[in-house]
């Protein structure tokens, strides 16, 4: 190649080295070694640059919050010259919803103390006014269909579906409750509690087998949902349909709190889902029992409702029928656990009530029955005897030796109340001779101690046999459950939607905004007790009974304990509730003493239902002979 002048050029090379020279030249420059120096004012523009970013999108925040403020401002009731409540309406479509999910309790209890009793908010997409207090919670619930009306949030209303009583209108809820109301009638509770006593025999019993530590909210759970469906619903269900149908309750619960949003991986979508799941399985179980309805068969909600629905010629839809059994068990499942939760980390607390309970218990001696059946036989033609303690003392006084109070006989069922053997039967219960329905301690304790086989002849099982007559004798032990419902009460309040704006507090409430009555605040404010309102203290609601004063005391408690909502939709299940709890609260203190797992008692968590933060984690062992329930003795505060 030739040169402009004639001379010959080399061969042209590029201007960057060859790979053969880059390994003689050595290893290559950075990217920043080879850009030039970046001058002190270009990063100082970059810094200018990311802080006038920052204060912008601060500032366009604060513009939006501030609009989003005077948006709800303006919606004031311009007729009335009263002002909103005092509160924040936090950002645009979230509200305060987040801070809510994040503080639980302490949002109310902060935001009341700043505000005072009733305060202004925006919780799941509406506006909300927020009301604790005797008095303004007296005239929300007196004001049911006139000045208020029921108003879930809207994830609610799709969850739960148009026809439960908890989302019907005024004349829809008239009707439906009084279909209802067979299903809690005196009689009907009487027929749900041998049922109920054995399902909670067996689940303690399998509390103190366990060789760790218990869950006992999950635990508690499980068995609430297991009276729901097989006590309330009369459903069979196998174990792998039980747990699949409970996972899919407890999702549905767990969403009924939430954003509006129909989208994927939302928590609304999430409820959807589980929703449609036992809808499903509701439809496939209602079928088969409207087709093999036993006429003998024990009586339960659903027979209730659909005699009830008949009787007063309103056949239910398949619908309603699948609405109504998921509310069955939304009334029965979740608020009934966490109730029961509280009632055994508050007695572990506080053991003085657990010996004033077994005391009170000691006191009434109540009667035992003893079922006997004979192998083969079904259950419907087992005899039943009455023995009160005394009689029994008297027939084994040759031996005082008592039965392992967690040898406990299923008529041939597990202790979680299945349909099929349990697996472990010698264990399960304790065979007797025919002598009378009952052997001697001696020999009680002999035929425990082995591992015997199926044996011929009757076998019988003596256990306290409760009534509704004979737990209304249980004065303390009402004063107990009451205590734990004041301290920790299930939910925190109550829905409602204004009518047309009125007065409250000194403050309008405008047209159409929510109205949430707070239970937990209520207690905690109620000025009527002597006693701190933070103290366990059961006897805050003992009145002598030959003062004649319960009217009178039950009076001045109303709308200062509220736990079940009161006025025209008071909890409908309310007696129920506290049946279970005083069934769990006398089986539990009868058989078992309890103490904690882990080295500090838990937090609470409030949002959606109470319950503590890890399960509750507790150890259970069989009551022996002899020994309380409680730890050694400790001062009653």
């Amino acid at each position: 190649m030739e040169g402009m002048d004639g001379e010959e050029l080399g061969p042209v090379r590029p201007a960057w080295p060859e790979p053969a020279d880059c390994l003689l030249e050595g290893p290559r420059r950075s990217a920043e070694e080879m850009l030039p120096p970046a001058e002190p004012g270009e990063a100082l523009s970059w810094l200018e640059a990311a802080l006038a970013a920052a204060v912008a999108l601060g500032l366009l925040l604060a513009l939006a919050r501030h609009l989003w403020a005077l948006r709800w401002s303006w919606s004031r009731d311009r007729a009335s010259a009263l002002p909103l409540p005092q509160g924040s309406m936090g950002w645009p479509f979230f509200g305060e919803t987040l801070h809510w999910l994040v503080q639980g309790s302490s949002f109310h209890s902060s935001r009341r103390q700043k505000y005072g009793a009733v305060f202004k908010t925006h919780l799941l997409g509406k506006p909300v006014i927020r009301v604790s207090g005797a008095d303004q919670v007296r005239k929300i619930l007196l004001s049911e269909h006139s000045l208020v009306g029921v108003q879930w949030p809207l994830s609610t209303q799709i969850l739960l579906g148009s026809h439960t009583l908890l989302n019907a209108g005024a004349e829809t809820h008239r009707q439906r409750r009084k279909l209802l109301a067979r299903v809690f009638s005196r009689s009907a509770l009487e027929s749900y509690l041998p049922r109920i006593q054995e399902l909670i025999r067996g689940e303690l019993r399998g509390w103190c087998r366990a060789p760790g530590p218990v869950a006992v909210y999950s635990s508690a759970k499980s068995l609430t949902f297991r009276v729901a469906t097989g006590v309330l619903l009369g459903l069979r269900l196998e174990e792998k349909r039980f747990a699949e149908l409970a996972r899919a309750f407890e999702q549905l619960v767990e969403n009924l709190f939430s954003l509006p949003l129909n989208i994927p991986f939302s928590g609304l979508r999430k409820g959807i889902k589980a929703r449609d799941l036992l809808h499903q399985y509701m439809e496939k179980a209602i079928l088969e029992k409207l087709q093999q309805k036993d006429p003998r068969a024990d009586s339960d909600a659903l027979d209730f409702i659909m005699d009830s629905a008949k009787e007063h010629g309103n056949e239910l839809t398949m619908q309603e029928l699948k609405e109504s059994a998921i509310e069955l068990i939304f009334a029965a499942f979740f608020t009934t656990a966490s109730a029961s939760t509280s009632l055994i980390l508050l007695l572990l607390k506080h053991p003085w009530a657990i010996q004033k309970i077994q005391q009170e218990l000691a006191s009434h001696d109540l009667p035992r029955q003893c079922r006997c059946f004979i192998a083969g036989q079904s259950p419907a033609s087992q005899q039943t005897c009455q023995k009160t303690t005394s009689e029994r003392e008297i027939q084994n006084k040759d031996s005082q030796a008592p039965l392992p109070p967690r040898l406990e006989w299923k008529a041939g069922t597990d202790p979680r109340g299945e349909g099929r053997a349990s697996p472990l039967p010698h264990m399960d219960r304790l065979v007797q001779k025919t002598s009378g329905c009952g052997t001697t301690g001696s020999e009680r304790l002999e035929e425990a101690g082995q591992l015997f086989g199926r044996l011929e002849g009757p076998e019988c099982d003596c256990h306290s046999y409760l009534t509704l007559e004979k737990m209304s004798h249980l004065r303390y032990l009402d004063c107990v459950i009451k205590e734990v419902l004041r301290l920790l009460p299930p939910v925190s309040g109550g829905y409602r939607t204004a009518l047309q704006t009125f007065e409250l507090d000194g403050y309008q409430i405008p047209k159409g905004w929510s109205v949430m009555y707070s239970i937990r605040d209520t207690h905690e404010t109620a000025s009527i007790y002597q006693s701190p309102l933070d103290t366990f203290d059961p006897k805050r609601f003992w009145v002598p009974q030959e003062t004649g004063e319960e009217h009178k005391a039950a009076g001045a408690v109303r709308f200062n304990y509220i736990p079940f909502g009161g006025g025209v939709r008071n909890c409908i299940g309310k007696e129920l509730a506290l049946t279970f709890l005083k069934l769990l609260a006398i089986e539990l203190v009868s058989t078992a003493h309890w103490e904690l797992a882990t080295p500090h008692f838990p937090k609470m968590q409030t949002v959606p239902i109470v319950h503590p933060v890890d399960g509750l984690q507790l150890y259970f062992h069989p009551l022996e002979p002899g020994r309380e329930s409680s730890e050694p003795d400790k001062a009653e505060t």
